[in-house]
């Protein structure tokens, strides 16, 4: 069955336009002319996208979202904003209401297709995934103990199949998920919290089942463009993780585990105690086997150099006091085995 998109622009030669451009991709196209039409229209259908101009008369887009977010079957609809605006308070106020992306227009048709495709299957990743873990919650309820081995499992495989997309990095996501419990550990959590930190630190690369596997693998040095998806993996993974709500450090370590000490980091730049402190030990353990591991222009670094490097970023990329944990971790490794095999 076709992907179905509704369309809304009270511009019909844009109507025509976005309309020819998704037909020939064998796409189903619903032209709707306001934000009443798509309030009317989404009663009675359930499209899979809904392609939304933000500036039309009566009812703008950020109006019409609020007000089909009220309809029960038109909730979990992506909503992809077209606007001709470059100013960051429209894009802003868009993510504030719920939409998943903004497309410029004028629109290249390339750069349509590519984006409409990307956030349906986003979408349907995230809610089969929410399905899945809903599922399995409600059959394992009497059985707390096998409910909590069947969900480390899930995990675990999902961790994999992440991992898989790298040619260069197996087992990136289980090292990184045994490092940051061991630092947990060492801080003195509770069993219990260092579990989750683990299952966090699993899932933290998840975003990346949204990025190509071309730009992932990619040998040599990424273009801008690139290098704006590999970013945005943190954001991705939040969105595919934010319906999981007994686990909602899952979405912690996915989105702020780039984040830097200093604030330079990214997507939010926080700064030292404004990051999560599963964030925190996540993004030293996550450096740490970036460094430890073989890359696709590089092999695994000299312990040396690790250490190096783990104490140059005291202050500046990641908390001093894990990394000063990390770094007595090195210094016990003496036969350097915490890396990759």
């Amino acid at each position: 069955m076709s992907d179905w998109i509704a369309v809304v622009d009270d511009d019909k030669e844009n109507l025509r336009l976005i309309g020819y451009t998704l037909t020939e991709k064998k796409m189903r196209v619903s032209a709707l002319h306001s934000g009443a039409d798509l309030v009317d229209f989404l009663h009675k259908n359930t499209p899979d996208l809904i392609l939304l101009d933000v500036h039309m008369p009566v009812m703008d887009g950020f109006e019409t979202v609020e007000k089909i977010r009220e309809i029960e079957s038109a909730r979990r609809v992506p909503v992809i904003f077209l606007t001709g605006d470059e100013d960051a308070e429209t894009e802003t106020r868009g993510l504030d209401v719920g939409a998943m992306d903004f497309i410029k227009k004028p629109f290249i048709p390339a750069v349509l297709i590519a984006r409409v495709r990307h956030t349906i299957d986003l979408t349907r990743l995230q809610q089969n995934l929410s399905d899945e873990v809903e599922k399995k919650t409600m059959e394992l309820t009497r059985e707390y103990e096998r409910n909590q081995r069947l969900s480390m499992q899930i995990v675990s495989s999902l961790a994999s199949s992440i991992d898989q997309k790298d040619t260069y990095t197996s087992g990136h996501s289980n090292r990184v998920a045994e490092y940051s419990k061991e630092i947990a550990k060492r801080a003195g959590y509770p069993a219990k919290e260092q579990e989750e930190i683990y299952m966090t630190g699993l899932l933290h690369d998840v975003g990346k089942i949204g990025v190509p596997d071309a730009i992932i693998n990619k040998p040599s040095r990424l273009s801008d463009d690139e290098f704006d998806m590999i970013k945005n993996h943190p954001v991705m993974g939040a969105r595919i993780l934010k319906n999981i709500t007994e686990l909602p450090k899952l979405v912690t370590g996915a989105r702020w585990h780039h984040e830097r000490y200093d604030g330079r980091g990214y997507p939010d730049g926080l700064a030292a105690e404004e990051i999560p402190q599963e964030a925190r030990i996540i993004a030293v353990a996550d450096a740490y086997d970036a460094m430890t591991s073989n890359r696709s222009y590089r092999d695994v670094l000299s312990q040396e150099i690790v250490r190096s490097e783990i104490e140059k970023g005291k202050g500046t990329q990641f908390d001093p006091y894990f990394a000063d944990i990390m770094l007595t971790m090195i210094d016990e490794d003496t036969d350097y085995n915490m890396r990759e095999k």
